[in-house]
């Protein structure tokens, strides 16, 4: 008997042992997916500014060469090499000053990672995937980032949180002057900024802000309303860009001309055409409130419903419902859910983010039950 109590007691402290190391673990886990979680999140998310109930983020990206360098796309590896140790050299100088840099060697980032800075809007499809002698340079606050021998030797992007383009021109023409204190620029005294896509030549700026417009969805105005914008040297796309598809009812709206305009006219023009969108967005809001409230109120309860509920989401659904969520919480239809909180789920429901998130690759299958458990775990506290 006294056998049988001993042994029974041992195999007791072992389960126990066991149980605690797989908490352990499971805590260990935890703790990992909740740094990789802030790592996810940039400051241009945070859903303040102005405007920022419609506008998601501003953009603005300038494009620069070096002088008696070949563009990226045709340069020779040693060209490469040499750009990128220049980019890096300039950057280590200025690590420790604010906001300061990290210095990436795009090639040494597992394809995960690469796919959420993607996502993120940190770099471009184009770096993710021609890694050879590529870097990003990329702010502690990630409001600033410069691409390294993408199409151009550097791309210098600011990203802000709302509706704040002069605010994002000045602070990107701080970098820009930064560089070109180390590095002569290719520049044209006819022509401007010499750039790889002639449709860059000129001031080499592009601006852009990411627009949040269900209503004019829902109501229908949105197709004739991008025809006409097309007609004032803008254009509209999808959440990440050229030839990308417009879900969640978020759109892109960016200039189309660099040349023959200065940088204050470009993005002042932006600007200009922005508020009108805003303008029509908030009029077709009171439309839909006026002609139907209570079907507001069921779609945006029906989002969070299925958003709250459901085990499996396509990245596609999850976009559509959480849109729908957005509006219901922007009219006051349901409980208030803070914007940092939306625009997160925004990004981290989508595919490189998640996987980036559980530190693996993750099947179709898995993704939209992760991107459904990530939902619901960050809606759950604001119930």
């Amino acid at each position: 008997m006294s056998n049988l109590s001993g042994g029974e007691g041992f195999f007791q402290g072992d389960q126990q042992e066991i149980e605690n190391q797989q908490g352990s673990q499971q805590g260990n886990q935890q703790e990992k997916e909740n740094d990789r979680r802030k790592e996810l999140y940039s400051s241009w998310m945070q859903g303040t500014g102005p405007e920022a109930e419609f506008v998601i983020s501003t953009r603005v990206r300038l494009a620069r060469n070096i002088s008696n360098y070949t563009f990226p796309s045709l340069a020779a590896d040693e060209q490469l090499e040499s750009i990128y140790n220049l980019a890096e050299a300039i950057f280590r100088e200025n690590q420790d000053k604010p906001p300061g840099f990290r210095f990436l060697n795009i090639h040494t980032l597992s394809q995960v990672y690469r796919q959420a800075l993607v996502e993120k809007h940190l770099i471009s499809p184009m770096l993710s995937q021609q890694t050879r002698s590529r870097a990003l340079a990329l702010a502690d606050d990630e409001i600033i980032s410069i691409m390294v021998n993408e199409e151009d030797h550097f791309r210098i992007q600011c990203i802000m949180s709302g509706l704040q383009l002069e605010q994002a021109w000045l602070e990107a023409s701080r970098y820009d002057d930064l560089l070109e204190a180390q590095v002569d620029y290719a520049f044209h005294e006819e022509l401007g900024f010499l750039t790889a896509c002639p449709t860059n030549v000129g001031t080499g700026l592009r601006v852009s802000v990411m627009l949040h417009l269900p209503a004019l969805v829902i109501t229908r105005r949105i197709s004739q309303i991008l025809n006409t914008i097309n007609q004032v040297n803008l254009t509209v796309r999808g959440l990440y860009g050229e030839g990308t598809d417009m879900v969640g009812n978020i759109f892109q709206l960016s200039n189309q001309i660099t040349l023959g305009q200065s940088e204050e006219e470009i993005w002042q023009n932006l600007y200009s055409v922005t508020q009108q969108l805003i303008n029509q967005e908030k009029k077709a809001r009171e439309q839909l409130l006026n002609e139907g409230r209570e079907k507001l109120e069921d779609r945006a309860g029906r989002a969070l419903g299925i958003l709250l509920h459901a085990r499996l989401l396509t990245s596609q659904d999850a976009m559509q419902f959480l849109s729908d969520l957005r509006l219901g919480t922007d009219l006051g239809l349901l409980k208030k859910i803070p914007v940092k909180a939306l625009n997160d789920l925004f990004i981290i429901t989508r595919p490189g983010c998640l996987q980036y998130l559980k530190g693996r690759s993750l099947s179709a299958y898995e993704r939209d039950l992760e991107r459904a458990h990530q939902v619901k775990k960050i809606l759950h506290d604001y119930q």
